[in-house]
């Protein structure tokens, strides 16, 4: 993911068609090391094509994939209706905690 990470940065600055030495300049920078192995394979498969279409071409195959059910949201939102006024007071208390753990004798530039 890293090495199309910054592919992508690259074709997104400009550079329609970076090279393995581009690739691994932006992640150097970064102080990450390539893996040549996976960048060689990655620049193969992604040489003379066009990125936006490669991308809407995945967002589609994405939309049509099943993501879960829908049948169970409504009575979850019921419930989490009656606990919210619960979660706001355990909010509450632990802001007054951590406001009672700020000045324990030493601060920051003490």
């Amino acid at each position: 993911m890293k090495h199309l990470a910054a592919y992508l940065l690259l074709t997104l600055g400009g550079n329609s068609s970076p090279s393995a030495k581009d690739i691994k300049g932006v992640l150097e920078s970064v102080g990450i090391e390539a893996d040549d192995e996976r960048l060689s394979t990655l620049i193969s498969e992604l040489k003379g094509k066009d990125i936006q279409e490669l991308i809407t071409e995945g967002s589609s195959k994405l939309a049509s994939v099943p993501s879960g059910g829908s049948g169970g949201g409504a009575a979850a939102a019921s419930g989490g209706a009656a606990a919210g006024g619960a979660a706001a007071e355990e909010t509450k208390e632990e802001a007054k905690e951590e406001e009672s753990d700020e000045d324990m004798g030493f601060g920051l530039f003490d």
